[in-house]
């Protein structure tokens, strides 16, 4: 799996196998299979050896498995009140007449499109009742056709026969386009805090891109992440808007596209979640962007995949492994699913890694980079690797987690969040300001100015 990653970073570049001078420490917590911890340490692994590497720091790194999937699951500990929750009454798993299909509902214009084509059930258990009449399969298309979201759980064996398991099975795990670059590029100035200068403009939501522009912050990137009015998600907000500058344009009017344009033309690098064929739609594809910024490197990521017939299909990581067979049944059947959201947070620091290999390209070859990943291709390398087990002796004690969470004043209430999962000799990581609400900042860059 570590190579698998690397050789996905090198792109017939450097060819670095497991990063040199990572010391990996902490209890080997969830080493069963499929190997969830190994996925998501070596995801962190690819994003901390790429900034030693931007840097130019000799400086050894260490990373503690076990912080790492304690920020994979939650980074934030409310201080005297609580954690929103993260899940809507109906984002569930519920038993079809021929066996369980996924609802995910956390976003009002899901829940209806969902509860639209179940008659509108008022309650979950009015839900249950209905859907145990559908055909999975029916039901999972109506929903989809009908704009929300939903996944049929499948076996990994009836995946791999999928059209869209097989086409995500022939994508590498970052598919890299390069143009030659125009002007001088971005370089860093600042080896303590080395993405310090570095314009972020962030176009995701939720977990995976949240995850890399969260991690692209904590070494000091102007982060400016733009949501729509009608977006609201309070509990990953919470862990996710750390370190950046939050505000809103309307992408659907022609003032907001120009103002998203000129952000384009002021940014280095665009981190985009949206679907395959969102951005065409709303007349800000690639030629549109590189009309704006010759120079903008862009990485993105899709849910299920970039080719194949759901190329273009809402999914969420809940979603991705109810249909890749990741999870799996449990004693009644149902489907119990991974330790935690692991397709999600493996594949943002995989895109913060990928973000800053570009960096990397364009400063020392002087190439523009385009990078896709996907969230499939996230539970193919763990279907692949389902049998790998990482060894007891590449493990040694560490101390970052025997130090204490740091306090963060936000304005849902006082928190501690997590001492970070890594440490880079030499290098200062950590965010400017703390989490606050979506769309509560001015429309502006928040610059670190580098030293």
């Amino acid at each position: 799996m570590w190579q698998a990653i690397a050789n996905s970073l090198a792109n017939g570049h450097d060819q670095t196998a497991r990063p040199q001078d990572v010391i990996i420490g902490g209890d080997l917590s969830l080493s069963e299979s499929p190997p969830v911890s190994e996925l998501a340490l070596a995801a962190v692994s690819s994003a901390v050896a790429a900034v030693r590497a931007l840097a130019g720091t000799r400086g050894k790194a260490v990373i503690d498995r076990t912080l790492v999937d304690r920020w994979c699951k939650a980074s934030v500990t409310p201080l005297g009140w609580k954690l929103p929750s993260q899940w809507d009454d109906f984002a569930r798993d519920y038993a079809t007449r021929d066996g369980w299909i996924r609802l995910h509902t956390n976003a009002p214009h899901h829940r209806a499109a969902a509860l639209g084509v179940l008659g509108t059930p008022e309650t979950a258990e009015e839900a249950v009742e209905r859907i145990s009449h559908w055909d999975g399969e029916d039901l999972e298309t109506a929903i989809v056709d009908a704009g929300g979201c939903a996944a049929v759980r499948h076996d990994t064996a009836t995946w791999r026969t999928h059209p869209q398991g097989q086409a995500v099975a022939k994508e590498p795990v970052v598919a890299w386009t390069e143009r030659p670059a125009r002007k001088a590029p971005w370089r860093s100035t600042n080896a303590a805090r080395p993405l310090a200068g570095l314009r972020v403009l962030d176009l995701t939501r939720v977990l995976a891109g949240p995850v890399c522009t969260r991690f692209l912050a904590g070494f000091g990137a102007s982060v400016l992440r733009i949501d729509p009015e009608s977006w609201n998600e309070d509990g990953n907000a919470i862990e996710m808007t750390v370190g950046k500058t939050c505000s809103t344009i309307d992408l659907k009017t022609e003032d907001g596209r120009d103002a998203f344009l000129k952000l384009a033309g002021e940014a280095h690098l665009l981190v985009s979640g949206y679907r395959a064929d969102a951005l065409d739609r709303l007349g800000l594809g690639p030629e549109a962007l590189q009309a704006a910024n010759p120079d903008l490197i862009t990485v993105s990521l899709n849910a299920y995949g970039w080719t194949g017939p759901w190329r273009t299909r809402r999914g969420f990581d809940s979603l991705v492994q109810r249909s890749t067979g990741l999870a799996a049944p449990g004693p009644d059947g149902q489907p119990k699913g991974l330790p935690y959201q692991v397709l999600d947070h493996s594949t943002g620091y995989l895109m913060a890694a990928t973000a800053i290999h570009a960096l990397l390209r364009a400063s020392s070859g002087g190439v523009i980079s385009t990078a896709r990943l996907s969230l499939a291709r996230q539970a193919h390398l763990l279907l692949d690797h389902r049998q790998e087990e990482p060894k007891p002796s590449d493990f040694i004690p560490s101390d970052l987690i025997r130090r204490g969470p740091t306090f963060e004043a936000t304005a849902w209430g006082d928190l501690h969040r997590l001492p970070l999962p890594f440490e880079i000799e030499g290098i200062a990581a950590g965010w400017r300001c703390a989490a606050h609400p979506l769309r509560s900042d001015p429309l502006q860059w928040n610059d670190e100015v580098p030293s």
